[in-house]
């Protein structure tokens, strides 16, 4: 009895499905995610918001005020340091009082100096987001020609088994069978290598998302997606209100303008508010008040350097400005450029070669199924119509990094302006 307890329990218990203990297949990463994840990641854009966050600390500092003091003196001691027959002594309290509007001005300054940083935040988002894009068309194209490599080492062993066939039947020489088995080992060698692009394709953008790089990685995406070019004056408008340098180069303006105003300001005095309290032995207690502020016989020899300094910057600035413009609008023209010529070589390839290297490609197979050709001829086709398909994937790649190229050279993204 006891042993068919025993058994039944063991056949219950290998009856029960086991739980598969691989880890889940990792999710689909679209281009939005992998931009977002290396953002958020980055280490450089993460040191990047420290120092913008030293910066805005650096605002408070400089409107902070200074620290009051405290006064005491003794007088009329009749022996050093006898302080308890002091016949005259004062206590109070002194701050020092800037002239209005200097504080506020030091603080306006240490802002548009966290402005700027926060603009070269900008700029490397701007260029980690390109890199992301170009990775991730980079894998996409890997992907499309691996898949190509291994449709090819399909056709390719089909050929070798037709080859075979007709070797058997006597309809081919045995030099047939041989030019397939070369062409199959030349497939399978393609195969290997489009799966090494892949993988360091995906090492490439997980590394650029900070992640580990043999980490699992899936994406999802088409090269296929077109968008709306616009006019290059639109563009380069764009670039100029939508560039961080430019934008960061009217902050340097703006805090330079604030530093000659500043040197300007020196021109005024500060002053230190005082209360004391007096007394005098055998006479009483009093109260005391001082205001003093220093008087500017020399007030050129700092501040005309200075003033001289911040506007020989401004025009450093100005000149910089104008460079920094005709730059911009020289990167938009070329991306604009490269963006243009991209677009009409895909077209080219679906509405002429495309169609027509998958014409030949089925007439020779065909004509090769009904003996009218050799192998060698359907070999050629083959690998016609498969440099045709893989050109056409290079060439929406292309496409897609000058859109990528693009939009990094305004400043803005251009994906969802659809035709």
């Amino acid at each position: 009895m006891k042993s068919m307890f025993v058994s039944l329990l063991i056949l219950m218990m290998t009856s029960i499905p086991t739980l598969s203990l691989q880890d889940p297949a990792p999710e689909a990463l679209s281009l939005e995610d992998c931009i977002q994840q290396a953002v958020t990641r980055n280490p450089l854009i993460q040191s990047s918001y420290q120092q913008h966050q030293a910066a805005l600390a650096r605002v408070s500092q400089a409107k902070a005020l200074a620290q009051p003091s405290v006064n005491w003196d003794s007088d009329l001691q009749p022996k050093l340091f006898d302080f308890k027959g002091t016949g005259e002594w004062y206590f109070g309290v002194s701050q020092e009082l800037e002239f209005p509007g200097k504080r506020g001005l030091r603080g306006r300054i240490a802002g548009r100096e966290a402005d700027e940083i926060m603009q070269d935040i900008e700029l490397l988002k701007l260029d980690v987001v390109f890199q992301v894009k170009q990775a991730f068309f980079s894998l996409l194209l890997s992907q499309e020609k691996l898949a190509y490599a291994e449709r090819n080492l399909e056709l390719s062993r089909n050929y070798q088994n037709q080859a075979e066939l007709k070797f058997e039947a006597g309809d081919v020489a045995r030099v047939e069978v041989l030019r397939a088995k070369v062409e199959t080992s030349k497939a399978a060698n393609q195969v290997r290598a489009s799966q090494s692009e892949v993988r360091l394709a995906k090492a490439y953008l997980n590394y650029l998302m900070a992640r580990k790089k043999y980490a699992p990685l899936t994406i999802q995406g088409e090269l296929d997606q077109k968008v709306t070019i616009l006019d290059l004056e639109t563009l380069k408008q764009r670039a100029m209100s939508f560039r961080p340098e430019i934008t960061r180069i009217q902050h340097s303006l703006d805090r330079e303008r604030l530093q000659k105003k500043s040197a300007s300001m020196s021109y005024l005095p500060d002053f230190e508010i005082g209360v004391n309290r007096h007394k005098v032995l055998g006479e009483g207690s009093w109260w005391d008040v001082t205001l003093s502020f220093p008087i500017p016989l020399f007030f050129w020899q700092p501040a005309r350097g200075e003033i001289a300094e911040a506007a020989a910057n401004i025009r450093v600035l100005q000149k910089e400005t104008e460079h920094l413009e005709n730059t911009i609008g020289l990167e938009v023209e070329e991306a604009f450029t490269n963006a243009q010529g991209a677009l009409n070589q895909i077209r080219l390839y679906e509405d002429e070669i495309l169609t027509q290297a998958e014409e030949v490609y089925n007439m020779f197979q065909f004509s090769y199924q009904e003996g009218e050709i050799g192998g060698i001829e359907l070999i050629e086709a083959r690998r016609t119509l498969i440099e045709a398909r893989t050109s056409y994937a290079d060439a929406l790649f292309n496409y897609r990094t000058a859109i990528a190229d693009l939009e990094k050279s305004i400043g803005q993204t251009l994906e969802g302006e659809l035709p």
